[in-house]
């Protein structure tokens, strides 16, 4: 039976438990009641899922809609916007706002692009990109800022390759993603951000249909049944989810690391431990925490009654953190099993280039702790800038420095 608890008003954002941490509020909600009702601040009353097992219930049942054109998608926390006052229309090609069959119709046609086996053929070239990176790193002066010089790259060099997006227009896309993922911006800018994507995307893959090249956008584009429009908005997200999400596990896994020397000395003498310790950093850190899903019928809920047409907010990094599934889970532990990991999703809409990521991470993480074993910020960890502006979590900055020649 749920304990009851204040409805909070407005989704708690504020990070007071320390950076790698929920929110108090979400841990208190999540230890009393689960599956709690939310006061959205348009008025709309919603719900708040931060159980473990009843995030895990709800992403795998479809009755949960992802679309966002079926109603009002009210947003749990003041934007300075009126609310919305319609459905957003469909984006052709965004299969994660989808629902089967549209959904299972685009991305089984992406499936075999990111198979363990593809992946895993790529280990060495990822390693590569990543020793140039590291390379370009000892050539500076410290302090450097390791998101500008190390996280953000990485990942760009390697999905812009993927996809055949010619990297010398990363400034361009990596500001306008930037611009489009801040979570309070002015709805003009957030569009003039999508549209400038979206219009050079779009450029992008008219001319892949015609000339075809080694990518992925290319065997995409190879589709004659896929419209340009659903080749940019597949585009659109895989370019967005291939080096934002990324870029800031790499980021904050440091800035993580570099709070806990002892694990990261352990990390460095045994590159067998790396594997296990990405696994609890996706899992401690949920960079990607909060989704939306939509009750398109009266369902059941842990224990409680979500009505048609009830927005439901669910928080990733709560239920990660979720005692009943994992001891002590506000403690970094790279020899944790995080078997069973929120991190990626879980059903249909689980993230479908999670092997590359866990590849870039281990390359990532067992490259920066190899090659500067000294490694360590250059201002104190309260001056971190965190990225809780974002709808991505990381950071904005992570100053570091080392000690030349080691």
């Amino acid at each position: 039976m749920s304990q009851q608890v204040d409805v909070p008003h407005g989704l708690p954002m504020d990070r007071d438990a320390g950076p790698f941490a929920p929110p108090r509020a979400l841990t208190e909600l999540r230890d009393a009641r689960p599956v709690s009702p939310l006061a959205f601040p348009d008025g709309h009353a919603g719900w708040l899922v931060t159980g473990y097992e009843e995030v895990r219930q709800m992403m795998a049942d479809t009755r949960f809609s992802s679309r966002i054109d079926l109603d009002v998608m009210h947003v749990p926390y003041e934007t300075g916007m009126p609310a919305a006052t319609e459905p957003s229309p469909p984006i052709p090609g965004m299969f994660v706002a989808m629902d089967p069959p549209d959904h299972t119709r685009l991305r089984r046609k992406l499936t075999g692009a990111f198979t363990v086996k593809r992946m895993k053929q790529l280990e060495d070239h990822i390693a590569d990109i990543v020793e140039r990176q590291l390379d370009h790193l000892a050539r500076l002066a410290t302090p450097v800022d390791l998101v500008k010089e190390f996280a953000l790259p990485v990942p760009s060099l390697v999905i812009c390759e993927l996809l055949g997006v010619p990297y010398a227009d990363r400034d361009t896309f990596q500001a306008n993603s930037a611009q489009f993922m801040v979570r309070e911006q002015p709805l003009e800018e957030k569009m003039g951000a999508y549209i400038a994507l979206n219009t050079y995307l779009a450029e992008l893959v008219t001319s892949k249909r015609a000339e075809p090249g080694e990518d992925i956008l290319s065997d995409l584009a190879g589709h004659e049944d896929l419209t340009i429009e659903e080749l940019t908005g597949a585009a659109f997200l895989l370019l967005l989810a291939g080096h934002e999400t990324t870029a800031n596990m790499l980021s904050l896994g440091t800035f993580a690391l570099l709070q806990h020397p002892e694990q990261a000395a352990e990390l460095r003498a045994d590159a067998e431990l790396l594997p296990g310790a990405v696994e609890e950093l996706l899992r401690y850190l949920s960079v990607a925490d909060i989704f939306y899903r939509y009750a398109t019928e009266d369902l059941e809920l842990g224990g409680e009654t979500i009505t048609k047409g009830s927005t439901v907010v669910v928080s990733l990094l709560a239920a990660n953190h979720d005692p009943r599934r994992f001891e002590h889970p506000d403690t970094l532990d790279i020899h944790r099993n995080a078997r069973g990991l929120l991190s990626f999703g879980h059903g249909i809409h689980q993230c479908l280039g999670q092997q590359l990521a866990r590849i870039e991470m281990r390359a990532g993480f067992g490259g920066l702790l190899r090659r500067f074993p000294t490694l360590a910020l250059a201002v104190p960890a309260e001056d971190v800038k965190l990225r809780t502006d974002m709808n991505i979590y990381g950071v904005h900055e992570l100053p570091v420095t080392w000690t030349a020649g080691s």
